[in-house]
């Protein structure tokens, strides 16, 4: 048994890798490649927006903080993931696995915000295209984009300042990376309230951002049907579809290994191999997704390499 005076030296094993020496060089090259090939494609959609002027609206000025919190999770898995493979040693510090875990849930509670915040946003574009700048302005738009970091960043401090009272009762985790649910399985006491705070934040956003989502695309078909425009049927339906699968594809990413940790019945490594993939997929197809299927995002990342083969 380990007491809050010594939680903060205190040593934690994550859940074994099994991986066979033969393998251990591949994985880490793969996950090192893996690892550059998201911070490329993000990195690439942020400069790409940073530096065009005519891409400074409100629609991507939302979409920038997609790959900027896409390379958050990324890097909050990768180089602890790395190192392990690396150097077989899975052990990890009590507050580090705290701090991971931390970002670990705002990776997720942010890219459902960041999403919710694109939908409002092409609602009103679509259904309310006169009123679009008098809604849409700068200062709105920097309260929208603070209040939903603040918002986050409050609730996730919350939910991890819980777990700081308990005594931990063992030292090996039975997942591959940190977060609240296999923290809360390493405690002596009562978690209940945990318990409850954290199905109240997970049905809090579940509800508020597929609530926003499907009441705006809704409207959105709505008004597409009712002023029977092919043009604004097309924009709908490209610049609608293409958040849709990114939306659909974060829930079941994010939903089914929280869900699967308050069921036995369950299989232990299919939840730990979704857990990962979170932190995989999401970061390489974003960026993918709204770079091909983005028309105004795509002829200016075609444009930019263009300049650059031309002078060179």
């Amino acid at each position: 048994m380990y007491f809050n005076g010594s939680v903060f030296s205190l040593k934690l094993t994550l859940h074994s890798l099994d991986l066979p020496e033969t393998s251990i060089y591949p994985a880490f090259i793969f996950g090192t490649t893996t690892y550059l090939a998201i911070l490329v494609c993000n990195l690439t959609i942020i400069i790409t927006i940073v530096l065009n002027r005519n891409l400074h609206k409100p629609m991507y000025m939302l979409l920038l903080n997609l790959p900027f919190n896409d390379i958050m999770g990324a890097s909050t898995l990768f180089p602890q993931l790395l190192y392990s493979i690396w150097s077989q040693d899975r052990s990890i510090s009590y507050p580090v696995c705290v701090l991971q875990g931390f970002c670990v849930h705002m990776y997720g509670s942010i890219s459902y915000s960041t999403l919710t915040a694109m939908a409002f946003d092409r609602y009103t574009a679509i259904c309310w295209p006169l009123r679009y700048h008098a809604i849409m302005t700068n200062d709105n738009l920097v309260r929208i984009i603070t209040g939903m970091w603040l918002f986050n960043i409050i609730i996730m401090f919350v939910n991890f300042a819980l777990l700081l009272p308990y005594t931990i009762c063992q030292t090996q985790m039975t997942d591959l990376i940190c977060y609240n649910p296999p923290l809360m399985k390493i405690v002596c006491e009562n978690t209940q309230v945990n318990n409850i705070y954290g199905l109240f934040t997970l049905i809090l956003y579940f509800v508020i951002s597929i609530s926003v989502v499907t009441f705006t695309y809704i409207h959105i078909l709505i008004t597409c049907v009712t002023k029977k425009q092919s043009d604004a049927k097309n924009k709908a339906l490209q610049t609608c579809g293409t958040h849709l699968v990114v939306f659909l594809f974060l829930e079941f990413n994010t939903f089914f290994p929280l869900v699967a940790h308050r069921s036995e019945y369950v299989p232990a490594y299919l939840r730990r191999g979704l857990s990962i993939c979170v932190f995989i997929f999401p970061p390489i197809v974003n960026p993918l997704i709204y770079g091909l299927k983005t028309k105004e995002i795509r002829q200016n990342i075609a444009s930019c390499f263009k300049r650059r083969i031309n002078s060179v």
